[in-house]
């Protein structure tokens, strides 16, 4: 399956990817479409042909719980709306807690890295063959950019995926920004990584943009593509050809010129490194698996979890063995793309707060965990700002308990209603 160059198809440069010239495929956000009609900008590319892949980003298929019906049904009906040879996801946990730990679900709104563990393995296999048998079409998965590094972690990423792809047969998804990000904030080699792993099974590649703060790498696709990255899709390109090479840009969209030139770089880099015919070193062994493994591998993988998401979006105690300063460092970015996020879904609640509205989201959330979506975290932010008597403005006040009124209850939670909001906090351990 031959997919060509192509970018991330997003509503806000829709009319900008359908005029550029050379896109043979787009990738969409598989859970920003409805599952009975498409836009009508994705409509028009394919009647021209151009191919539209499906890229969750919710299922969490490395979490401990096993894959969610609802959700493995609604993927797998965006594919057959598309008409898609594939559908791709992360190999990444998204939320944690639940029945298995005895706790309350919490949901990090980004994705989280999976333990390289044997126990973390046989997770993720298990619940990529529920994948695979709930969907129409073949998976590919990618790998994922990390902050924080699991401590005791028993394999390479490559062996990792190595195991991955030998177990279940899934295609992967290789993003090269994310090695050069995990290169920059967990010291591992891209070039290693991709000796390790098998890169016959490679259904397509993504490309990104990111940026260096206080020698941390973010992986924000919403910065030009560094010549870092580049040199590491020479690399990949040196051992194989892959099938399809994708542009990813999820913000602070540039002109439509400067996707183009990004989109030639990248094709240019592609042709010097086919010319090179660098010796590929011979993928190492398999790492040998134990002979014998204790069981309950499922639930001692969500134990892990559930304390690593609390200490991230809870303020518990971090687990032993991470760094500290990264767990911060990463607290801070999941709770700025919660605040970035409900601005987008409720995009009223910025125009009542003004410039105040990222402190008081983030003062929010520091111990108060997002545990049903985006939406109910734009009411429960609203509901805590009215429970605290702001804005300040008496105004926006008002038109803030309007807008409250209008998609949460007949009445704005009052003096009486505090006593509730901390009862329930306190019975959440917020």
């Amino acid at each position: 399956m031959k997919l060509g160059t192509g970018i991330g198809w997003r509503p806000e440069i829709a009319d900008v990817i359908e005029a550029l010239p050379g896109i043979d495929w787009v990738e969409a956000v598989a859970e920003n479409l409805c599952t009975d009609h498409l836009p009508e900008s994705l409509v028009r590319l394919r009647e021209r042909g151009v191919t539209v892949v499906p890229h969750g980003v919710s299922l969490g298929l490395g979490g401990a719980d096993r894959p969610d019906p609802g959700r493995l049904a609604a993927l797998a009906a965006r594919a057959g709306l598309l008409g898609t040879p594939l559908v791709t996801e992360h190999i990444a946990f998204v939320r944690a807690g639940g029945p298995l730990t005895a706790s309350p679900l919490l949901e990090a709104g980004h994705l989280l890295p999976v333990p390289r563990t044997w126990d973390a393995l046989d997770v993720l296999c298990e619940n990529v063959r529920i994948a695979q048998d709930s969907l129409p079409v073949p998976l590919a998965l990618e790998n994922i950019a990390a902050l924080i590094s699991w401590p005791d972690e028993e394999m390479t990423e490559g062996q990792f995926l190595a195991e991955l792809v030998e177990r279940t047969g899934v295609r992967l998804l290789i993003d090269v920004a994310n090695l050069h990000t995990n290169h920059v904030n967990r010291g591992e080699d891209p070039a290693t990584a991709l000796d390790e792993l098998p890169v016959e099974a490679i259904a397509y590649v993504h490309v990104a943009g990111g940026v260096e703060k206080d020698g941390v790498w973010h992986d924000t696709h919403a910065h030009p593509v560094t010549r870092p990255v580049l040199d590491v899709l020479g690399e990949l390109r040196s051992r194989v050809d892959p099938p399809g090479v994708l542009l990813e840009r999820d913000d602070d969209f540039p002109s439509a010129e400067e996707l183009a030139g990004e989109l030639s770089a990248i094709r240019a880099t592609l042709s010097e490194a086919s010319s090179g015919h660098r010796a590929v070193r011979p993928r190492p062994a398999r790492a040998p698996e134990p002979s014998s493994r204790a069981a309950g591998g499922r639930e001692r993988t969500a134990v892990a979890q559930t304390a690593l998401l609390s200490a991230l979006v809870a303020g518990t105690p971090a687990p032993d063995g991470f760094d500290h300063r990264r767990l911060g460092v990463q607290s801070l970015a999941l709770a700025a793309k919660r605040a970035a996020v409900v601005a987008k879904v409720a995009p009223e609640l910025p125009g009542f707060l003004g410039d105040g509205y990222r402190e008081a989201f983030l003062s929010y959330a520091r111990n108060r965990p997002m545990s049903a979506g985006y939406r109910r975290d734009a009411l429960g932010f609203a509901e805590h700002l009215l429970v605290t008597g702001r804005p300040a403005d008496d105004a926006a006040r008002r038109k803030l308990t309007r807008w409250w009124q209008e998609r949460a209850a007949p009445r704005p939670p009052r003096r009486g209603a505090r006593l509730v909001h901390a009862a329930r906090a306190a019975l959440l351990g917020r």
